[in-house]
């Protein structure tokens, strides 16, 4: 039985790198395909929202390097991983199609909202690179402002933690769990979920996410089956 049609998955490029730390670990990438194969075979339209972190971290790697150019290189970073995606996905015999918010049309598709509603319609993993196209704005900006374009159910937050806590529970062993909380909630509590500006637009337009540990790839099929993990926001 599943809980939602339509889902958002966004990775984080470090998501990617494994222990390493940085570039790809292929047997964390395929792993994670794996798993987005299986939700597919059981009929849910999954896009995907990466990030580019493994590679280039923007404002914070270019300190020396302004700003808006930081950020574009790190929108970069996300195609590299896009292109990734792709290839492992299709060589598990899922048709995909990546589309940039930069064209790039040699490598892949620009973003059009129309074609990529069609091809969820269609049963093809959507991997959504580049972020919106525009400095200062993250990829957790491009995940919800995708998912709401796309009308998903969901936004699915693969994090290296296991929910959201009131606190770093690496820092404060004391920190709470939360099972659910409200958006209102974190933006209160400068809790750092997503970006405030992602948080609001979630709230804008009742998308609910679900964070969740990616450390272990089962928790993605268990999220569009509705079992409880993580932590709901809605």
């Amino acid at each position: 039985m599943l809980a939602y049609k339509r889902v958002l998955l966004k990775l984080s490029g470090e998501a990617l790198a494994g222990k390493e730390g940085h570039g790809i670990d292929p047997d964390v990438l395929g792993a994670i395909c794996d798993k987005v194969v299986e939700i597919v075979k059981l009929g849910v339209e999954v896009s995907i929202v990466v990030g580019g972190g493994n590679f280039w971290r923007g404002a914070r790697n270019g300190q020396k390097i302004e700003r808006t150019t930081a950020d574009y290189m790190g929108m970069l970073a996300t195609a590299i991983n896009g292109l990734a995606l792709q290839d492992t996905l299709e060589s598990r015999g899922i048709f995909t199609r990546l589309q940039t918010a930069i064209e790039m049309r040699e490598i892949a598709e620009p973003y059009i909202r129309r074609k990529a509603t069609k091809h969820l319609g269609k049963n093809r993993v959507v991997i959504f690179a580049c972020g919106t196209g525009n400095p200062y704005f993250t990829t957790d900006t491009a995940a919800a402002l995708r998912a709401a374009e796309t009308e998903s159910d969901i936004i699915l937050l693969a994090k290296t933690i296991d929910g959201i806590y009131s606190a770093d529970p690496k820092v404060d062993p004391n920190a709470k769990k939360y099972d659910e909380i409200s958006y209102i909630d974190i933006l209160n509590q400068d809790l750092k979920v997503m970006d405030s500006t992602a948080t609001s637009l979630c709230r804008d337009n009742h998308i609910p996410i679900l964070v969740f540990a990616i450390s272990d790839p089962e928790n993605i099929v268990r999220a569009v089956k509705g079992e409880k993990i993580g932590t709901i926001v809605k």
